[in-house]
Order: C-alpha cells, then structure tokens, then sequence
C-alpha cells in the first residue's frame, strides 16, 4: 500500500512539473488511498472513539470530493433550440 501511494505522488510530481497543473482527481485519490492504508494498519485497542469517527468523516468527506471531481459535467443544451 506504502509503495501505491508513493507512485501515486511521483504520478502527481510529474504531472505537475509537465504541465503547470495538479489534477485534482489525483490528490483525492492519493489521500483516499493514503487514508485506506491507515485504517488497515489501524488497531482499535490504541485508537479511541474520536478518531475512528474523525477517520470515518474524512473517509466519506474524501469519498464525495472524488465522487464530485469525477463526475461527468453536465451538457449545455443550444439556446435557440425549442422541442
């Protein structure tokens, strides 16, 4: 998992560094991938109630932004068109 998040961050260095740009899908999709790898090492016998509700939060939060970046933009109908 640590070896898929960091190609996931040099994917982010390289995209920027060629075009200027940081694609948003990918910073959320490196932080989901990040956040997954934190509750699978998680152990429930150090963490307390506040922080597994905290990293479910950030779970869902992070999991609509990807939802929304990704989702097709609407198509704009022509104007003078009439049905």
């Amino acid at each position: 998992m640590v070896v898929l998040i960091a190609i996931e961050i040099f994917i982010n260095i390289r995209l920027y560094l060629g075009s200027n740009t940081l694609t948003i899908r990918l910073v959320v999709a490196t932080a989901l991938m990040a956040i997954a790898r934190k509750v699978i090492v998680l152990d429930l016998n150090l963490t307390s109630a506040n922080e597994v509700l905290a990293i479910g939060v950030v779970t869902i939060a992070l999991g609509i932004t990807y939802w929304l970046v990704d989702k097709p933009a609407p198509t704009a109908k022509p104007s003078g068109v009439k049905r």
